[in-house]
């Protein structure tokens, strides 16, 4: 399992340590902040997918969002 750790920038080398001398976790390596958005944007959309399969959210169509263009 990966978990995401948001640890103060000032903390970073001593999170970082701590995780790494646990002997169950295993590659321990920090991401960008780009990277994290779009990792929370990719969960937001699947979610609201998630909810239009279940009929709890409608979703525009392709043509729809080509018209707000």
């Amino acid at each position: 399992m990966k978990v995401l750790v948001d640890i103060p920038d000032n903390k970073v080398p001593f999170g970082l340590e701590v995780l790494r001398s646990l002997s169950f976790v295993k590659g321990v390596k920090p991401i960008s902040m780009a990277k994290v958005q779009l990792w929370e944007e990719l969960q937001e959309a699947a979610n609201e997918v998630a909810e239009h399969k279940k009929g709890n959210k409608k979703l525009k169509s392709a043509q729809e969002l080509l018209n707000e263009l």
